[in-house]
């Protein structure tokens, strides 16, 4: 399976990141740096649907930055405030200002899984972003998840394993690498299986563009949840389950129970 990671962090004073209006205000003092403008994503805006944006001058060259005083003025912000740190690696990084403090850039398109997810939610909302869009290290990344992937993670199956597993911030779910995503157990479909699972997944992104303007999260808020959508989930537990060979016909406790088998094997295995 595809390996996960998490987005990055800025460690920059806040100064690379931007709301639409004050992206706004900084290009029209400087519109050459709109090229260096990419979206911003962390939980909340991605579940929400906030709009944010962070400055990347990573591949800005030495040019470019005489050209673009004001993009200079931020790197220069960035640089005094990580000199300000007592933390060894935000000193070192210090000495590369126009980078994030750890960056991560994604070349592809990756699944995003947010860290923390409220408990009331029967699915953690998961989607498909692009290499435009930049992402802070409160969301996972999956680099060259398929549709299949996406399918999976997103069925009950996924969901119940993490009910059980994942750790919590107060009541919320905290999603994890190491913990949920790590040691879950994959099906292992036959060919018909796999297609079946990404025709469902797909349903779930159909089912979603038919409510344009709602949020992730009054998709998934279950007192609101559209009935298309909760059908196409549905559907998508079924040709997930199917890909076990069981029929537990959604019963949670068995999903969760026949899980720990499948671990408990592959564990005895190592």
């Amino acid at each position: 399976m595809p390996k996960i990671g998490i987005g990055s962090q800025p460690i920059d004073g806040g100064n690379y990141l931007f709301t639409e209006l004050e992206k706004e205000g900084f290009l029209a003092s400087e519109p050459t740096a709109a090229r260096f403008f990419h979206p911003w994503l962390g939980s909340r805006e991605f579940l929400h649907g906030e709009t944010r944006w962070c400055l990347w001058l990573g591949n800005a060259s030495v040019s470019d930055m005489a050209a673009m005083p004001c993009c200079q003025e931020r790197a220069n912000a960035v640089r005094d405030y990580r000199l300000s740190s007592k933390r060894r690696q935000t000193l070192k990084a210090a000495e590369s200002p126009q980078h994030f403090g750890t960056e991560i850039i994604v070349k592809g398109s990756s699944v995003l899984v947010p860290k923390v997810s409220s408990e009331r939610r029967r699915y953690i909302p998961l989607g498909f972003i692009g290499p435009e869009t930049f992402c802070s290290d409160l969301v996972f990344l999956i680099p060259d998840a398929t549709l299949y992937h996406f399918g999976v993670l997103h069925s009950q199956f996924h969901n119940a394993w993490m009910r059980t597993v994942a750790g919590r911030l107060k009541s919320d779910y905290r999603y994890s690498g190491g913990i949920v995503y790590n040691n879950f157990i994959w099906p292992d479909p036959t060919p018909e299986q796999r297609a079946a699972i990404e025709s469902c997944a797909q349903g779930v992104l159909n089912a979603r563009e038919t409510h344009p303007g709602a949020t992730l999260a009054d998709l998934y808020d279950p007192d609101k949840m559209p009935i298309d959508l909760l059908s196409a989930h549905k559907e998508l537990d079924a040709a997930v389950e199917a890909a076990y060979d069981v029929d537990f016909n959604g019963d949670e406790e068995k999903i969760v129970a026949h899980l720990f088998k499948l671990y408990a094997e592959k564990a005895g295995e190592l």
